[in-house]
Parts: structure tokens; sequence; C-alpha cells
């Protein structure tokens, strides 16, 4: 089992050594019972970090947003969380997929390994939370907090009550299909090494809409994309996605101070933003396609969807596919190359005519 304390401890002594300048870990929400991402930039504060079925959460993201925020910062403009700097390097408390994460960031050489600290915690049995599960399981009761005992969860109720539910039951699909719950990299390490929690086969929801012909297979996926309405959610909370000007989004350019006015007004414009069913599609496989070889299959983008389309098994299709058919497991060795960069002789070559 994690012990939370020890999170707590390593969080405290990093901060208070100077050895970076924030921990970004998981606190306790005041809107909900999902745990919430902080930037810890004081040792007291460490006090109040977490770790439960409720760190759903791939933190991955937020180092993608600080380097972000660091290079404003050296032009002028933005301030660090907290307040100044005291160090460019941030600890990170990370589950397995956001290990994974971090280690496509680093194959993209998006910042050096030296700039983060790794607090690796291990899922074990535990996985993340699936709160339209839960909310189901607990048949109108609102959950206040989540915990796994070593057997399941026990989810104590706004109301006082106490409810033990299986874990399987309402952990989230990515979980149940998880191929790596341990961190692949760490500079510390938190709880046991579990490989596999046998709960359901890798790739387990797309196999199954793979099962439909074609027909089915395109109505299926044809009534997601007619519900999308492009708010860019997915987008927006996925590590991977850090490009300054998105090709897909025809607003999001990135303007220089040398940028004309012709430049702005003639700019390509591949998919328009309007969310029709053939711009949509457009948006989706675009993003699913700069995704391959680089998806964690952490399932954010899933999660935050407001109108709740599977787009998980979009990107999942894609890391199937790398998997399956060129050996590729992302995410596993910072120092390989990346997906798109990759070749063997033995690969298989019977598609290209």
């Amino acid at each position: 089992m994690v012990n939370l304390q020890d999170i707590k401890d390593r969080a405290k002594a990093l901060l208070e050594n100077g050895e970076v300048g924030a921990v970004v870990g998981f606190i306790e929400s005041t809107a909900g019972n999902l745990a919430s991402p902080k930037f810890i930039t004081e040792a007291d504060q460490a006090d109040g970090l977490i770790w439960d079925p409720t760190c759903v959460h791939n933190l991955a993201l937020y180092l993608v947003e600080e380097r972000k925020r660091q290079t404003k910062a050296a032009h002028g403009h933005g301030a660090a969380p907290g307040g100044e700097d005291k160090s460019k390097r941030l600890a990170i408390v990370a589950k397995g997929c956001d290990t994974r994460a971090v280690n496509v960031l680093l194959q993209e050489n998006y910042f050096p390994r030296d700039d983060i600290h790794v607090l690796g915690v291990s899922c074990e049995g535990t996985g993340m939370v699936d709160r339209y599960k839960l909310a189901k399981k607990l048949k109108g009761l609102q959950a206040e907090k989540t915990e796994f005992d070593g057997n399941g969860y026990k989810v104590t109720t706004t109301s006082g009550e106490t409810v033990k539910v299986a874990a399987k039951d309402v952990m989230a699909d990515r979980c149940l299909e998880c191929r790596h719950p341990h961190p692949v990299i760490f500079d510390d390490e938190f709880g046991e090494a579990v490989e596999d929690r046998g709960l359901a086969d890798a790739f387990a929801a797309i196999k199954t809409v793979d099962e439909g012909s074609t027909a089915d297979k395109w109505k299926f996926w044809g009534h997601h994309f007619d519900r999308c309405i492009r708010c860019f959610a997915c987008r927006s909370v996925c590590p991977m996605c850090y490009c300054e000007e998105c090709v897909v989004d025809s607003i999001n350019m990135h303007v220089l101070q040398d940028t004309s006015a012709e430049e702005k007004a003639n700019r390509i414009k591949w998919i328009e933003r309007s969310a029709t069913t053939s711009e949509n599609i457009g948006y989706h496989l675009v993003r699913a396609m700069h995704l391959a070889g680089r998806c964690v299959d952490c399932g954010e983008c899933e999660r935050v969807c407001p109108v709740n389309i599977p787009v998980r098994l979009l990107n999942s299709v894609l890391d199937f596919e790398a998997k399956d058919t060129f050996g590729y497991d992302v995410g596993m060795d910072p120092g390989q190359p990346s997906f798109v960069s990759s070749f063997r002789d033995d690969d298989p070559n019977d598609f290209i005519r």
C-alpha cells in the first residue's frame, strides 16, 4: 500500500532543501469528489497532499503549462504560481500513465530530464474512479470521499453514510485495461510494483467496437462525431497537445510582433470552426493521427468531454496499431526514438503499394 505520509515528507524535504521550486500534486477538492491539482510552493503546504482513487488528473499537463509560463516569463510576461521562482525545477506526483506522458515529453525534448523530479506513485490495485460509474452505483447519494481499503472502495457520502463497492465496478475503463499501473520513470518510488491488475484485457473496449461491420462502426462514430460541439476540452487537457498553433483550430494562430494583417487574413484554414459533422470528423481524425504513438491512454480527453464522446477509443485504436503491428509501447523509455521516427528492418510493409 502507498504510504501517504512518505509522499508528504518527501515533498516537504524537496521544498525545504530548495531542490525544486514547486511540487505538483493533489489536494482535496472544494467542488465535488475528485481531487484537485495543486502547485505546492511552501514546505508546510505539503501536509495537504492526498493520494486516493479520486486523483484522476494527468499532472504531466501542468509540466507543459508551467514550461509555457516560464517561457513567457522569460520574455517579461506572466508570473510564477505563488510568487517568484525559487527554481525552475518542478516535482510531480505521477502515477503510471502520468510517467509515460513525461517520457513522451522527454522523447520530444520538451524539457530536459534534470528540470523535473518525479515522485512516482503506484496505482497498485486502486486505479482511479469513474465519476459516472460511481454516481450510478450510489443511486442518488453524493460521494464526499473515496478511499481504497485494500479490497475495494470505501465511499463516504454527504449524508454521512459509508458505502463499500468493488473497485472494478466503478474503476475507469482505462484503469481496468491499464498495462502499466506502476510508474515507469521516477526519482522516488512509492507503493508496490504491480504490472497487471488482471481486471480486463488490454484494448478490450476497442475490440468490442471493432466486432461490428463497417456500417455498424460508421454508425457508431458518426453518431458521436455529430454530437461534438468543438469545445476543444479534449485538446486542452491533453499533455501531448502542446502546440502554440493548432492546425485544426482556425482562430488559434501564433501571432508574432511582425505578423502582418495580410498574413492573418490569408491564413490557410484546414478545418472550419463550425461544429458540423464533416468538420468534427476532420478535427478528431487529425488530432488522433497527431497522437499516434504519443497517446498514453490516460483517458483525460474522454473524462472532460461535456457530451460524453468516447474520445479515448479513437486514440486507443492507433495505440493498438502501434503496439500490435510495430511492437511499440508508448512512453516506456525516454531514450527510445519517437514512434514516427522509429524503423526496424522487420517492420511489416504489406500496406505499401
